[in-house]
């Protein structure tokens, strides 16, 4: 055995035995099983080194052969609890019988250092994906840790979101920090999908993104405080035609954004497979704009709507508009206006939740099932319910 691959092993409970393994739980395991074997294989030698005293180095070095040892190709998943096991695992590096070879590397909750440590210790020729999620971070500590990104020349992927990077107020720190920011993302030729999610990027993106050197196939900003001039960009960017994936979730686009989300989506509309647009403050006049842009992104397989306020009747409509786009496969809707048992008391309360008609909710989804069975579309699903889909993956776009 020279290769073992253990990457893509499902993480979702509904997908996986129920004795198996999370990313984060093999993760564990792999590492562990580095540090034994490579802890017995110095027992090993040194026994052996006892055995043949006296012989000289090459006579023990004939007696005992080294192994070639085991590349070992996994996707590691690491916080706080594990990352003393897996710095310790990473170490052993080329020199152990068991050779972890990363392609996905996700961190959470650790320090901007201990991120270091742990990147200068993988092996750059396979890692396509780094995800440094929930790391509160902020400018200064991704300016410490993106510089060690360049050294992953097949670096595809980079994920920044909850990173609390905040620069709605301008200040001489933040943008020198963004400048620094642009000029470390601008160093990873290979850079397809960057997602910020939950950064406050107000009126910097086009600073931020200035200097990629590819555009970008896949761009997550969800509840990225966007205002008209980043859209205008994006939208005139070389980024456009190039996207197939893109995530605007948490925007307000029932005023002054939904003109440039339309132009945008001009833009995008003969590459675009996957469109979040999830808690947006839709309501039916903002998604009757959108249609014939939405019908002209021929190629769209994925449409999410959850957390608008769209009635029954206009997701009726949408789901007729829309039966002509031959790709498409999962529209995640809203609960229809019409089906809450009371309005919303108040703009200031509009992520309030209130209780569901149930009786209401299950006659709106009867219709929108029949008006799929009548159509024949039976490849393609309509649910409100937004969890255990496997949203699409850059990878798999």
């Amino acid at each position: 055995l020279r290769v073992l691959d253990m990457t893509g092993l499902p993480d979702a409970a509904s997908g996986r035995a129920p004795d198996g393994m999370s990313v984060w739980s093999g993760t564990v395991a792999l590492a562990k099983a580095c540090v034994e074997v490579s802890k017995h294989q110095r027992e090993f030698q040194r026994r052996g080194s006892k055995r043949h005293k006296g012989r000289s180095g090459a006579a023990t070095a004939a007696a005992a052969p080294q192994p070639p040892g085991v590349d070992v190709h996994a996707d590691l998943f690491v916080n706080g609890t594990s990352y003393g096991i897996l710095r310790d695992a990473l170490q052993t590096g080329a020199a152990g019988p068991l050779r972890l070879k990363c392609r996905e590397f996700q961190a959470e909750e650790l320090s901007a250092s201990g991120i270091v440590t742990l990147l200068e210790s993988l092996d750059p020729s396979c890692v396509r994906r780094v995800d440094l999620r929930f790391n509160n971070l902020g400018l200064a500590g991704l300016s410490v840790i993106l510089p060690h990104l360049s050294r992953f020349p097949e670096l595809r992927s980079l994920k920044l979101q909850y990173s609390n990077v905040d620069v709605r107020r301008p200040t001489p720190e933040s943008a020198i920090g963004i400048r620094c920011l642009a000029g470390q993302l601008g160093m990873l030729p290979s850079l397809r999908e960057l997602n910020l999610g939950s950064s406050r990027l107000s009126g910097n993106l086009r600073q931020i993104l200035c200097d990629l050197q590819a555009p970008l196939e896949s761009l997550e900003l969800a509840f990225c405080s966007l205002l008209p001039a980043d859209l205008a960009f994006l939208s005139q960017s070389f980024h456009a035609p190039a996207l197939k994936r893109l995530d605007l979730s948490g925007h307000d686009f029932s005023q002054s954004l939904l003109e440039p989300l339309r132009l945008l989506l001009e833009e995008t509309s003969a590459s675009l497979l996957h469109l979040d647009l999830m808690e947006c403050r839709m309501a039916d006049s903002h998604l009757d704009a959108l249609l014939p842009t939405l019908r002209r992104c021929s190629r769209l397989r994925f449409l999410g709507l959850y957390g608008n306020s769209l009635s029954t009747a206009a997701l009726k409509d949408l789901l007729q508009k829309t039966l002509e786009l031959p790709d498409l496969r999962l529209v995640v809707y809203p609960f229809p206006v019409d089906c809450y048992k009371v309005e919303p008391p108040s703009e200031s309360a509009w992520n309030f939740e209130e209780p569901m008609d149930g009786e209401r909710l299950a006659a709106a989804s009867a219709e929108i099932s029949q008006l799929l069975a009548n159509s024949g579309r039976t490849d393609l699903v309509w649910t409100y319910n937004p969890y255990g889909h496997g949203a699409l993956d850059y990878f798999s776009l």
